[in-house]
């Protein structure tokens, strides 16, 4: 029973420090709205917009690597996890509704990051985890500050056998560091602002602070640092199916990284690293522990992308037709409703 309560603390940490991300948004309930100024930099300032060409795609590889110390009155569990690596396609945009720009996300493949001496068996399965999530995708729409507007997962997402939770980390861990929401007024060089946001976790309520640098800016291109804070108050969620309550008592979690965004681009070149503590209590109908989780974990993407060409062109062309179709197929739909 003690190996079963480490392993769901660990899955709950795991969920806590990747889920750092504004996929849902919850930014826009901040005072100020979503992104609030804290210094307007030097002079000269400017406006700071996204200006992605219709056709544009980007293609971008991000690792994840993980490693924790698990420690209740039974002793203690150190685990260094498996990374996973993903190949993944953003693109080719379109224009979405005024302001906007729309684009498919897929994940091409998903593979496991195999230590060097690993037993080939256990690497093969590690890798046949992984694979659940290639194909794995959805669509996006964003305005020119990067706050995103709609968005949906593909059907390839909705398999039975597609990890939800996993797949709702990744997509938001790589989302808060590959588009960096802009401020609305003009900045220069040393501007700092940050992103207050109120997210749902693996069911746990918790607060985040992105605080964003701009180091310097290069005809369209970003050098900015990130400092990412998170905290849970104490709450408990009861998982009914596992028999399982877990209670966050006490969690928060820092990180600092380092993004290179490119204004005419999907996605950002980016790589973060931090550490997070965490008290909780894990309670069955046999037991209750508390476990203490300290965890150290790093990510990093890095992009490229290709701006329209005759065959992007062509595939924006068949998904506006697409997009148009559906939607003639919904108006008539409510007519004859």
């Amino acid at each position: 029973m003690t190996k079963q309560m480490l392993l769901r603390a660990l899955i709950l940490g795991s969920a806590l420090i990747v889920l750092n991300g504004c996929k849902s948004d919850t930014a826009k309930d901040a005072k100020g709205g979503p992104v609030l100024v804290l210094d307007a930099g030097a002079e000269p300032r400017e406006t700071l917009r996204y200006k992605i060409t219709p056709g544009t795609t980007t293609t971008a590889t991000m690792d994840f690597g993980l490693a924790s110390m698990a420690s209740s009155r039974r002793g203690a569990a150190l685990s260094v996890t498996p990374g996973v690596r993903l190949f993944i396609v953003s693109g080719p945009s379109m224009e979405g509704k005024p302001g906007s720009t729309r684009f498919d996300v897929r994940i091409v493949k998903a593979e496991a990051i195999i230590p060097d001496g690993l037993d080939p068996v256990v690497a093969q399965d590690l890798n046949k985890s992984a694979s659940v999530l290639n194909n794995v995708g959805g669509w996006v729409e964003v305005d020119d500050r990067g706050i995103i507007q709609r968005t949906e997962l593909n059907e390839a997402a909705k398999r039975s056998d597609v990890p939800v939770r996993l797949l709702v980390m990744i997509i938001n861990a790589r989302t808060s560091l590959a588009r960096v929401l802009l401020p609305a007024e003009p900045v220069g060089a040393g501007a700092r602002w940050e992103a207050r946001k109120d997210l749902v976790l693996y069911g746990f309520n918790v607060s985040q602070v992105d605080t964003y640098t701009l180091e310097q800016k290069v005809v369209d291109e970003l050098k900015l640092n990130v400092q990412i804070a998170q905290t849970a108050q104490p709450q408990t969620i009861t998982f009914e199916e596992e028999g399982v309550e877990l209670t966050v008592e006490s969690f928060k979690m820092n990180a600092t990284g380092q993004v290179i965004a490119n204004l005419n681009a999907l996605e950002a070149n980016a790589s973060a690293s931090g550490e997070s503590t965490g008290m909780l209590n894990v309670k069955t109908v046999d037991d209750s522990e508390d476990i203490e989780i300290d965890r150290a974990f790093q990510v990093r993407m890095t992009v490229s992308y290709d701006v329209a060409t005759a065959a992007a062109d062509e595939a924006v062309e068949k998904a506006q037709s697409t997009r148009k179709a559906a939607e003639k197929a919904g108006k008539k739909l409510e007519t004859q409703e």
